[in-house]
């Protein structure tokens, strides 16, 4: 039997990214900086895990050094942004995964979370979709900045599966995008993959189930066929 469902965030539990970019670009605007990142922009940016680095690499390549920038600050005022459009009803979960949590929590099957983003994100996001606080809904929280490195580095996974007390033959990882695939399969993890809006060019090979929608997993029963197949 599967134990525990490990949750990715950011196009996982909901489509962010889009909300993501506008907050970039708010809090750019709001500094008085001339940068604005287009959806094809921010599409080549997620290929870097990580808001902070995303910004750290635009500079490199427009600047030629982030250093003189207060890369962190920049990323805590857009974190900000962030959690208010959250909080302004501007989010809520993919299809199928709030029906898959209910049956989870039910059957008592554990839940967990392993993303590259920040913990004050993934608080506000549980807020805004589930009127709860993450530690409510999720047993383990494993997040971006607990973590030397990110996606596609299993790290995040190991924290999460650590903090568990499970071997990745007893949980299976839900993913959006290939640096999250990479990072659950190099942890042991079974991974289902559903592309989110900015993941869909991307190839999943590898996946141990390839999916348009998370309601088409067929719930807890579809996840114990994945697990049955080995």
């Amino acid at each position: 039997m599967i134990e525990a469902i490990i949750f990715d965030v950011d196009g996982t539990l909901a489509e962010t990214e889009e909300l993501h970019r506008r907050a970039f670009n708010e809090t750019f605007a709001a500094i008085g900086v001339d940068w604005y990142w287009d959806r094809d922009d921010y599409r080549d940016l997620l290929t870097t895990t990580g808001g902070k680095e995303r910004i750290a690499r635009f500079l490199r390549h427009q600047k030629g050094d982030p250093a003189p920038m207060p890369v962190a600050d920049i990323h805590r005022a857009k974190t900000e942004r962030f959690v208010a459009l959250m909080a302004e009803g501007e989010i809520g979960l993919r299809p199928g995964i709030g029906a898959l949590i209910d049956e989870a929590r039910r059957a008592s099957v554990r839940l967990a979370i392993a993303t590259t983003t920040s913990l004050p994100n993934v608080e506000a996001l549980c807020r805004a979709c589930f009127g709860a606080a993450a530690s409510d809904i999720f047993e383990v929280i494993a997040a971006g900045d607990m973590v030397a490195e990110k996606k596609p580095s299993p790290q995040v996974y190991h924290l999460a599966l650590r903090e568990l007390g499970l071997s990745p033959d007893r949980a299976v990882a839900l993913e959006d995008s290939l640096n999250g695939l990479r990072a659950a399969k190099a942890a042991g993890l079974r991974c289902i993959v559903s592309p989110g809006f900015y993941t869909r060019h991307e190839e999943f090979a590898g996946a141990d189930r390839l999916v348009g929608c998370f309601s088409e997993l067929g719930g807890l029963a579809g996840l114990e066929d994945l697990v049955a197949v080995d």
